[in-house]
């Protein structure tokens, strides 16, 4: 059935030439090029995972800033705030002391106001008192 003559190790020498041939000018050229293929989607994977890690880390640290200037802002408010708390203290305070003066003015006004009308009551109970004697005892008794 099968003839072991001249034919086979020339059969056996073309298929190694062959292989030889597609090897050197067919798979090395492939797998170089697959290799280089390879090799740049590595590189661009690694490439993408620095970025990716580099944008976290800014947004992690836009966070923190943005954190800090709230903190910052929210303190600045309080402070604004307890210092208008302190002005308006201040001035109510202000505005007691100085309705107070005016009542104490006033009370002082008042009082010698009524010292003066007592006093000009006290001449004038003199005064009618002096001519209820007259005209009851004489003029010439009253003195």
């Amino acid at each position: 059935m099968f003839d072991f003559d001249a034919t086979l190790p020339l059969m056996a020498v073309q298929f190694l030439l062959l292989a030889a041939v597609l090897n050197a000018i067919f798979y090395k050229p492939l797998t170089k090029v697959i290799e280089e293929r390879a090799n740049y989607i590595r590189t661009n994977e690694t490439e993408a995972q620095e970025r990716l890690s580099k944008a976290e880390q800014l947004a992690t640290q836009y966070e923190q800033q943005l954190g800090e200037a709230r903190r910052q802002s929210q303190a600045i408010i309080e402070s604004a705030q307890a210092d208008a708390k302190k002005i308006a203290a201040q001035k109510i305070a202000e505005a007691e002391q100085e309705a107070q003066a005016q009542r104490e003015e006033a009370q002082r006004e008042i009082e010698q106001q009524k010292q003066q009308a007592m006093s000009s009551l006290e001449q004038q109970v003199d005064a009618l008192t002096r001519q209820i004697l007259e005209k009851l005892l004489g003029p010439e008794l009253v003195r």
